[in-house]
């Protein structure tokens, strides 16, 4: 609490002095006190310079998406009322799936700086490294009945696309079902997974990997010519903090919103944002493989793939768009 105390009395006069005394004096502290709570928040990251005859000043916000950051930029009425941080953690959808089984409310917040085994759809491992990226995961407890609950993903994809193309105005498109690109190579994934009984939803958590101040040369090899991020196509690195609100802001936007009215507006919203309708693709399907046309998706969320033997909808597998 008084670490907090602190780091806002500092902040609210960034790049000025404040004596130990006049910290000590508005939170009822000893100097001493105060002196360990600004090494604990230089330990954090925070770069604040002290002097014995000036007090201490803050000179530069970290980039870090600590409570502290984040808490004070969020106008969401339910996503983040809850927030767990990590520095490190093994992954942030495992993180919510216990936090959500121990009764945790919805919206519910798990964000961290670095993944040991982030994971994406089908499984597949997701580089996270330490404060490039935003690697998060949200609890939701829907009303609607759990063959509603996939649309979700689709939800989030086009949230995320909003977000970055507001923030950065990179060129960003959604592959279905829910992979951004930018220029052919991954941007973001994103995990859904659900707990659920017959006819209703215990919770929802989805897992969220944006690619954000990420160098070439710091992607692995054998992903360079699948995967990206917003520095990489902006040309500069980002505010991650500053991205990351927007996106809690649209995600809940249009979660309030199917809520109430259902999954129409974000499906045809989808479609609008969507770089896989109209193009030709390759579909390895739980059974079979085939390439076709991408015409629609219905109201299911599912893809509807022209092929030369008929219609496909596509409900699980893997699709790629074909080169032009």
């Amino acid at each position: 609490m008084n670490r907090s105390a602190i780091l806002d009395m500092l902040r609210s006069r960034t790049g000025q002095f404040v004596s130990g005394e006049e910290l000590g004096r508005q939170l009822n502290i000893s100097r001493t006190a105060v002196s360990k709570q600004i090494q604990k928040l230089r330990q954090s990251g925070y770069d604040i310079e002290s002097t014995v005859s000036q007090g201490h000043r803050l000179r530069r916000l970290p980039d870090l998406l600590r409570p502290e950051e984040v808490c004070p930029r969020l106008t969401t009425r339910i996503l983040g009322g809850e927030l767990h941080y990590f520095t490190e953690i093994g992954s942030t959808n495992d993180e919510a799936k216990k936090c959500a089984v121990a009764g945790c409310p919805e919206g519910t917040l798990i964000i961290t700086e670095a993944q040991q085994v982030g994971r994406g759809r089908l499984s597949r491992g997701w580089f996270s490294p330490m404060g490039k990226g935003i690697w998060m995961s949200v609890v939701l407890r829907p009303p609607f009945p759990p063959q509603e609950a996939p649309k979700c993903t689709l939800l989030a994809a086009v949230a995320l696309n909003r977000a970055i193309r507001e923030v950065t105005g990179i060129p960003c498109g959604i592959k279905w079902p829910n992979d951004i690109l930018c220029n052919g190579r991954k941007l973001v994934g994103i995990l859904t997974e659900m707990s659920a009984e017959m006819d209703a939803i215990n919770h929802i958590v989805i897992g969220m990997g944006i690619n954000v101040n990420i160098a070439a040369e710091e992607i692995p090899p054998e992903l360079r010519e699948i995967a990206t991020s917003i520095q990489i196509e902006k040309g500069a690195p980002v505010s991650r903090l500053d991205l990351l609100v927007r996106i809690l802001e649209c995600l809940e936007e249009l979660y309030l919103a199917v809520r109430t009215g259902g999954f129409d507006a974000v499906l045809s919203a989808w479609r609008q944002e969507s770089i896989t309708l109209g193009r030709l693709v390759n579909v390895i399907a739980p059974d079979k493989s085939y390439q076709g046309t991408a015409l629609d998706i219905d109201g299911d969320g599912a893809l509807l793939v022209e092929t030369a033997q008929g219609l496909e909808r596509v409900l699980a597998g893997d699709v790629s768009i074909r080169p032009a």
